[in-house]
């Protein structure tokens, strides 16, 4: 038996990362089955409902929702009244800590952009704000002459289009809306792994995609002294390459690259080619990675770039082995965007019988955590793709480095672990990120996952699979 409560809560936001961290902590007290305290957006009500909660009618965007799941065996000593009091106020506790603010003695920190920029003129200004918010701060960080890395997503594409108009006219840099990894100055910014310093200049209108290039040219030995996130809509037809054009440039009058690396999402076909043109003018030499039919994949992208720079290609590490498919479909549960494209990619050209999901998207990460840090939607997903005896393989992704969760696998092992359909995963990593490479690709591969180092290699060797089921 359990007890269920649920109330929201008017003139009270916190962000989704500080929410997910509030939540864990409620989980872990005594007497307490589950719990989630979240913004009440459409998403997060949907969520609470498919957990059993009962939602109140006049929630909206603008409520806080607190939802606890008591334990009642009978085994508590205190009545169910007083825990869920003790759960209430443990609730209290972990929000207001999260949002103590400087003591008299400290300088208070600036409450908006143009505020911060007087204290630091010209510093690089992060952007991590709601979508609908991004685009009047980032403005007012190019009106102060500096370039801004906007992390926001559900940032409508005509403000973007209209800030990066405006920065091209001032040579400053957009990078984003929803950009989520880049190094500049040495400085991992996003969600970034820990690389070495080296010949490589990257500008990627994707973030995981720049991820999964560092992780190769990591393990190939070779650094990078620069990566540009210029979000993942920048070669589309409506915003056109103002971003990246701006970074390539900026690469190019960079003493320490020697060669640059240019990844996108699949580009519109004229953007792809205006660009493509511009880099045969540059004086370093640019490697495309331009996502789509016909194209070079992430990894035999990054095999050519290796080449040009007389560095041996590697073999890309594959630990564990998994059994063979015995359903027909192919199910790819992302949670990096590219990651979710490039093997769309190689299944569409397969013919394959396949679902892939990006669990990084806009639908779901509105008024939630991103799933590199929140696991819930693609946790729920698989058991429901594992249960169906259709499902021949599944194919995920793990991406490490700062900003992620802090253990994947403590999570994702025990979930695959015993399942019937096969698991191959690509864990996205370095040596040096904090989550240990090594760690978890040991804990997955102990759970019966077959886990490599490039999304190329394990969607084909998904396909494989699924290819001696049919």
């Amino acid at each position: 038996m359990s007890t269920d409560h649920v109330e929201l809560r008017t003139g009270a936001y916190a962000d989704s990362v500080t929410l997910l961290q509030v939540s864990r902590q409620v989980q872990q007290l005594p007497g307490v089955a589950t719990a989630q305290v979240a913004m009440a957006t459409p998403l997060n009500l949907e969520v609470l409902e498919r957990m059993g909660f009962a939602m109140p009618d006049d929630a909206t965007v603008n409520h806080l929702v607190v939802a606890v799941r008591l334990e009642d065996d009978g085994a508590l000593d205190t009545v169910p009244d007083h825990v869920l009091d003790n759960v209430l106020v443990e609730v209290d506790r972990a929000l207001s800590t999260r949002r103590q603010v400087a003591g008299p003695s400290e300088e208070a920190p600036p409450r908006t952009t143009t505020s911060a920029l007087r204290r630091e003129p010209g510093s690089l200004v992060l952007v991590s704000v709601p979508g609908a918010s991004a685009a009047v701060e980032a403005m007012d960080a190019l009106e102060g002459g500096s370039d801004v890395m906007v992390f926001s997503d559900n940032v409508p594409l005509d403000q973007e289009v209209a800030l990066k108009r405006y920065a091209a006219t001032r040579d400053l840099l957009v990078m984003g809306p929803d950009c989520g990894t880049a190094v500049v100055g040495g400085l991992g910014l996003g969600f970034a792994n820990v690389v070495s310093p080296g010949p490589v200049g990257i500008v990627a209108a994707s973030g995981t995609g720049c991820q999964q290039a560092l992780a190769l040219l990591d393990h190939a030995g070779v650094g990078v002294t620069t990566a540009y996130g210029v979000g993942g809509r920048d070669l589309s037809a409506e915003v056109g390459g103002l971003a990246t054009r701006t970074a390539l440039a900026r690469l190019d009058r960079h003493a320490g690259v020697e060669t640059v690396m240019l990844i996108s999402k699949p580009p519109a076909d004229d953007v792809a080619r205006e660009l493509t043109a511009y880099t045969a003018t540059m004086r370093a030499p640019v490697h495309l990675a331009l996502l789509g039919a016909g194209r070079p994949d992430l990894t035999a992208a990054t095999e050519a770039m290796l080449r040009a720079l007389g560095r041996d290609v590697p073999h890309w590490p594959v630990r564990g082995e998994t059994r063979g498919a015995t359903g027909t479909r192919l199910h790819g549960l992302f949670v990096g965007g590219t990651m979710k494209q490039e093997a769309e990619v190689l299944v569409t050209a397969a013919g394959a019988d396949a679902e892939l999901i990006d669990f990084g998207d806009d639908e779901y990460t509105t008024g939630r955590a991103h799933p590199m840090i929140d696991p819930t939607l693609r946790l729920e997903r698989l058991a429901a793709v594992a249960a169906d005896d259709a499902t021949g393989v599944v194919l995920m992704d793990v991406v490490l480095g700062h900003g992620a969760e802090d253990d994947p696998a403590a999570s994702l092992a025990p979930a695959i672990d015993g399942i019937r359909p096969p698991v191959v995963i690509t864990v996205v990593g370095t040596s040096h990120d904090p989550q240990g490479l090594e760690s978890q690709v040991d804990a997955l591969a102990g759970a019966g996952a077959e886990v490599h180092l490039s999304n190329a290699g394990a969607t084909r060797r998904a396909l494989e699979i699924l290819g001696g089921a049919r």
